[in-house]
């Protein structure tokens, strides 16, 4: 009966240890706790450095954070598959472009926006395009 007795009190001496061993918690950044990947501290400070307004509140830079990070991954993912389209491995301003100007809320936000290197859209005007030779004579007669 004596050495089940020690290896309870063993086992109750190793729970102490770890209780004392997650009691020293380790600091977390804003973002880790937001489950972010764009850092919530350096946007607080930019927005109390841009002389926006007199307060920023705590939930201001995370939430700006989420937004940016969205809009991020959703032009990266669009012009991914613009380059998948290439078949290119490496995405390029030219299918930045293509992913933003191609799809209509995106090009709506980035309507005034010039992506340097991007170059245009692919478009010929309907009025320059040659009519086929059916099309001239029936257009005669």
């Amino acid at each position: 009966m004596a050495p089940k007795a020690e290896k309870k009190e063993v086992k109750r001496v190793e729970v102490a240890k770890k209780t004392v061993k997650t009691g020293d918690k380790k600091s977390r950044s804003r973002s880790d706790r937001a489950g972010l990947q764009f850092p919530v501290g350096r946007i607080h400070r930019h927005l109390h450095k841009g002389n926006y307004c007199e307060r920023i509140g705590s939930g201001a830079p995370i939430y700006l954070a989420a937004v940016l990070e969205y809009l991020t991954a959703e032009i990266l993912e669009l012009a991914g598959n613009a380059a998948k389209e290439h078949k290119k491995a490496r995405i390029v301003p030219r299918h930045v472009l293509l992913a933003v100007r191609n799809d209509e809320e995106l090009s709506k936000l980035l309507g005034h926006v010039t992506i340097p290197a991007g170059g245009v859209l692919p478009n010929i005007h309907s009025s320059l395009v040659k009519k086929g030779k059916g099309d001239d004579e029936e257009t005669a007669e």
